[in-house]
């Protein structure tokens, strides 16, 4: 054989294959390597899209976070405010109360004080009337001296 010949068959088959891969398996291989390409684009934006709705997220999520503390606080005041409140109308009660009960405690001594010196003055017209019914050795109506004894009285107290 010739080695002329067999270099013209090579190149003749070279040829032959290149044009065959050239029609038949490059398209399918720039597909594929398109199809790749595009799915490596659409998963780098997604994961771009991902981070700032995650950026997005946080921003909002600190956000709300800062709100809730700022109705916390407000809360919180309002509480204490309240509490304030009810603190000094329960001691504005406790001292009315207490002066009513002190009141009361002085009208009861009074009344007492009161009953006592009557029942001095009973006792002391009672006396009054034995020295005097030992005085005159006799006994001496109440009823008829009740005015003499009303003075009496008066003037002991």
């Amino acid at each position: 054989m010739h080695i002329n010949a067999t270099l013209l068959g090579q190149m003749i088959t070279f040829a032959i294959f290149v044009w065959f891969t050239m029609k038949v398996v490059w398209p399918i291989l720039f597909s594929q390597l398109e199809e790749r390409k595009k799915t490596i684009a659409d998963g780098l934006a997604a994961a771009e899209e991902g981070r700032n709705i995650l950026a997005n997220a946080e921003a909002e999520a600190k956000k709300k976070i800062s709100d809730a503390r700022q109705h916390c606080y407000k809360i919180l005041e309002q509480a204490d405010a309240e509490a304030g409140v009810i603190l000094e109308d329960a001691r504005s009660q406790a001292r009315k109360e207490r002066d009513e009960i002190i009141e009361s405690g002085h009208q009861a001594v009074q009344k007492d004080v009161h009953k006592a010196k009557k029942e001095l003055q009973e006792q002391v017209a009672d006396i009054a009337i034995m020295g005097a019914e030992k005085i005159l050795k006799r006994s001496v109506n109440a009823d008829d001296h009740t005015e003499a004894l009303k003075e009496l009285a008066k003037s002991l107290s």
